[in-house]
């Protein structure tokens, strides 16, 4: 039996590990943190839990699809329930506004808060679903490196509606066009930072990412967004996946330009293939050092980061739901910021998901627990610890001005990551939460691949290589990857 090492158990690792099983292989994974998950951790104090990564969670079929394989009714392993409504905004004029999943009530809320811009919505969730079916599709479930994709009759056929897809503007071009409201197009702007990238400067195709959350439904996981990696686990050992915690991987030998080892500390484990879930930053210029890594791909701009405050506050906010946005009052000055200044905004866009509404467990009775993310550059910074001391005050003084409340006085656990934690933590280079951005005409399309033509046997997955980061597209990277193993 041909052995495979897996180098990571983020949610791509542990899907990888689950497919090279059922195509085979002996596997082995690799993980040097003591537990599993990547950034789908989580930490709990004084009876508040928190997913530490990812708290959005959409197309489950790609989940499902891995137990499906493996012959096993994904329900025994992991539920998960579809949310009212994908997020609720709020601008500091008091304005909020809903984004319901049904449409009677989308359309009834639309009426109420953007009254002349129902039909506009509709046509844009419409355009965002016909872009997927035509190229999305493509894009998330493709090998992009190889002539049989581009081939296809999928590709011709997408290929000939190239212009439709607007490569030429930037999404906020393109949403400036389409919405009269400013308000509205911020929102749809906002979109871009599901790739962490800038709307200013990301190509209106991307304008396909509202169907991913509205058209397929955003969910929650019972258990929180833990029980993801917690699930892919269990199925992996139950497949006969080996784990090995607290065993940082040193390098990746070689010979005659083919993987014949994984060597650490304290073990050198021969294998046939690796699979690598560690950043591709890291993965050329720390296990890789000798041989000649793809500058250009290296070097592309990093996505944004973020700073983030887990907060377990001794109150309800009834006025808030799952998901939530608190916008800033200039975006373009905000993205700006983040991307060619390299610093935090002054007015920041706040995110605040909370579980507990639907996780009793996660917080005391009449209590919340708080996950607040502001997007930050993905830089080097010696003192990001000092910097999102400081920033707390801003963050909450902007909560209370929109929310109306003194959060300060509500505060009783607390715990904090930023750019540099997240690197050290998950191995994200300079925190990149999806490693390059999008900012460009082709830039989501010049990603690194899930191979490496030079190297037999090394193949990639994660959010840093195609198809990008995100629960989705990591487990897609994963199949992509295993499936071009001969």
């Amino acid at each position: 039996m041909q052995k495979a090492v897996v180098i990571g158990s983020g949610v791509a690792g542990l899907a990888g590990a689950i497919r090279l099983s059922l195509k085979g292989f002996d596997v082995l994974v690799l993980e040097r943190n003591p537990s599993f998950g990547g950034k789908l951790a989580q930490w709990s104090k004084n009876g508040y839990r928190f997913d530490l990564g990812p708290s959005l969670f959409t197309m489950p079929q790609f989940l499902d699809e891995l137990f499906e394989l493996a012959g096993k009714d994904p329900r025994t392993y992991f539920n998960y329930q579809k949310l009212d409504a994908d997020c609720k905004y709020f601008w500091k004029d008091g304005t909020t506004f809903t984004m319901y999943a049904e449409e009677n009530k989308l359309s009834q809320e639309l009426d109420k808060v953007f009254p002349n811009e129902n039909q506009a919505v509709q046509k844009r969730l419409e355009k965002a679903a016909l872009r997927y079916e035509r190229i999305g599709h493509i894009f998330t479930e493709k090998n992009l490196r190889s002539a049989r994709t581009w081939l296809s009759k999928d590709v011709a056929k997408a290929l000939t509606k190239l212009p439709s897809y607007k490569l030429n503007s930037s999404m906020h071009q393109e949403n400036s066009k389409d919405f009269s409201d400013a308000k509205l197009v911020q929102l749809f702007d906002r979109y871009a930072t599901y790739n962490g990238s800038n709307p200013y400067e990301a190509p209106a195709i991307l304008n396909m990412i509202p169907h991913l959350e509205h058209g397929f439904g955003a969910f929650f996981p019972k258990g929180g967004m833990r029980s993801i990696p917690t699930a892919l686990k269990t199925l992996a050992e139950e497949l006969g996946v080996q784990f090995r915690f607290d065993e940082e991987v040193q390098s990746i030998s070689l010979s005659k330009k083919k993987v014949t080892s994984v060597k650490t500390k304290h073990h050198e484990y021969p294998c046939n293939l690796v699979l690598t879930n560690v950043d591709v930053w890291y993965t050329y210029n720390k296990l890789l050092p000798n041989t000649n890594p793809p500058k250009k791909q290296l070097e592309q701009e990093r996505s944004s980061s973020a700073v983030i405050y887990y907060w377990g506050v001794k109150q309800a906010f009834p006025e808030l739901d799952i998901h939530n946005i608190l916008f800033s009052d200039d975006y373009k000055k905000e993205f700006k910021s983040i991307f060619q200044d390299k610093q935090l905004p002054k007015d920041p866009t706040i995110y605040i998901h909370r579980s507990s509404p639907l996780e009793q467990e996660d917080a005391p009775n009449g209590c919340e627990n708080w996950f607040v993310m502001i997007n930050a550059p993905a830089a080097k910074k010696d003192n990001w610890n000092a910097i999102q001391d400081e920033y707390r005050q801003t963050v909450i003084d902007k909560i209370n001005a929109v929310l109306n409340t003194n959060l300060e006085s509500l505060i009783e656990v607390e715990h904090r990551l930023n750019p540099a934690s997240i690197d050290s933590n998950t191995g994200s280079y300079l925190g990149a939460l999806y490693g390059t951005s999008s900012n460009g005409k082709y830039a989501a399309f010049l990603r690194h691949a899930n191979t490496n033509s030079n190297i037999k046997g090394l193949y990639f997955c994660g959010g840093s290589v195609h198809p990008g980061g995100g629960i989705p597209l990591c487990l897609q990277s994963a199949k992509i990857a295993v499936d071009l193993i001969p």
